[in-house]
């Protein structure tokens, strides 16, 4: 069986756009807090906590809602269309309103934008499994995280070009978001566009379903129809496991990835781009990472694999805690994050997702997210009190701790692993163009 490589480019647009979002969010969001309306760190947490509490609700109910879509564009596509359009006119009115308008303002324009992020978040998510087999869905989602990557990194950037910095007549820097905020607003068109464009969601489905079961050896078989099936227990134990994993590794990288950009330009004083660029490190080496451990999953299973990646975190945080400074070994460190990072996110999703029959793929998608999001609602606020009550040194550890607690809940994850007939050589490549 081969996967298809230039269809699942296309297909991970949608998460290209969704990331160069978020990449733009978790990094500039925070420093609108602190340096334009002097919010101190637990309440900039609770703001940054926001986006996650709207999709608690949001992602399961649009994933539940896009399984039951039965219009001709498909089941997930009409839903990245409406939140794509959406979301673009309230990423462009944001910079104007950061100008001119007061906090509560802000934080208006900014709940209306993560409600329309929440609306395609889980379609796009789903879309994905919908096409891809089984067998497959490790290395077709290392291909999907590898386009997120690719835009989380083009919106690191974009912060090193589409910054605008000047001095105000008090001698205080000041900088400019409104070219940043189009810049990711056009690659998120884009995205979208050629995704339309090129990908005909119905007739890749049926061709789809036909093979989505009964290739992996491990696959669950619901026992009855969608949307009624139930788990036997021993798979029900697992599914709930690994869904505590996901909510803690998020809690320990998100506090990281959330906090650095001020941890950064506080404790080791150097610049945003500074920051930026280190955090683009990671990036790229996730980029790197993606498709590397996608094909090592496929040999040695999904589950090691993770297990990998939660130990290579635990190290990588362990250093940056014993750092005094930024030097170049902290650019080591965040390239083995970002390995650390794919080695879990190219396999948590299928392991999940692995458990639903295809009909219920949104569903499943929305309870991967929800735990997620949960984790990432009360990071920022734990993470946040940390830093602005106890002190800055206190990031690191805070991320290792939630590691080590991934690592032993995962521990007893027994189903959602691959275990696909061995290949050699040059068959262990096989791609379809």
């Amino acid at each position: 069986m081969k996967l298809n490589v230039k269809r699942t480019f296309l297909v991970g647009l949608a998460f290209l756009s969704i990331s160069a979002f978020w990449g733009l969010y978790d990094f500039v969001v925070p420093l609108i807090l602190k340096n334009t309306y002097q919010m101190g760190d637990t309440w900039a947490g609770t703001v940054m906590a926001m986006d996650n509490i709207v999709a608690l609700f949001l992602l399961p109910f649009f994933g539940s809602l896009s399984d039951k879509c039965k219009l001709r564009l498909g089941r997930r596509t009409p839903f990245i269309i409406f939140g794509t359009v959406c979301a673009v006119i309230l990423l462009l009115a944001l910079p104007f309103v950061v100008k001119n308008g007061t906090l509560p303002v802000f934080l208006a324009t900014l709940a209306l934008l993560l409600l329309a992020m929440g609306t395609y978040r889980s379609p796009a998510v789903a879309l994905m499994p919908d096409v891809i087999p089984k067998p497959l869905r490790s290395k077709g989602n290392a291909i999907i995280n590898l386009m997120g990557a690719i835009g989380s990194a083009l919106s690191l950037v974009l912060v090193n070009f589409a910054v605008i910095r000047t001095v105000d007549e008090n001698g205080v820097a000041q900088s400019d978001y409104t070219l940043l905020f189009l810049s990711v607003a056009a690659i998120m068109v884009v995205c979208v566009a050629v995704l339309v464009a090129t990908i005909r969601e119905r007739k890749l489905v049926a061709e789809m379903e036909a093979i989505n079961y009964g290739e992996a050896p491990d696959a669950v078989k619901p026992v009855q129809a969608a949307g009624k099936a139930k788990l036997p227990k021993d798979v029900m134990r697992s599914l709930i496991l690994i869904l505590f994993s996901v909510s803690l590794w998020f809690m320990g990288y998100n506090g990281v990835t959330t906090a650095f950009s001020k941890y950064a330009t506080t404790v080791w004083g150097v610049t945003e781009s500074a920051a930026a660029n280190c955090m683009l490190v990671g990036t790229v080496g996730a980029i790197i990472s993606y498709w590397p451990v996608g094909l090592i999953s496929s040999k040695i299973g999904r589950k090691r694999m993770i297990q990998f990646g939660i130990l290579l975190l635990m190290v990588c945080f362990l250093t940056g805690a014993l750092l005094p400074e930024m030097s170049f070994i902290m650019y080591i460190m965040f390239a083995l994050v970002g390995l650390g990072w794919a080695s879990i996110n190219v396999n948590s999703f299928p392991m999940v997702v692995e458990m639903a029959s295809g009909a219920d793929t949104g569903k499943y998608t929305g309870y991967y997210y929800t735990f997620s999001m949960s984790a990432q609602v009360l990071t920022p606020i734990l993470s946040g009190a940390l830093l602005e009550h106890v002190g800055y040194h206190t990031l690191f550890p805070y991320a290792m701790v939630m590691m080590i607690g991934a690592f032993v809940t995962f521990f007893f994850v027994k189903h959602g692993d691959s275990k696909p007939q061995a290949k050699g050589g040059l068959e262990a490549l096989d791609v379809e163009d």
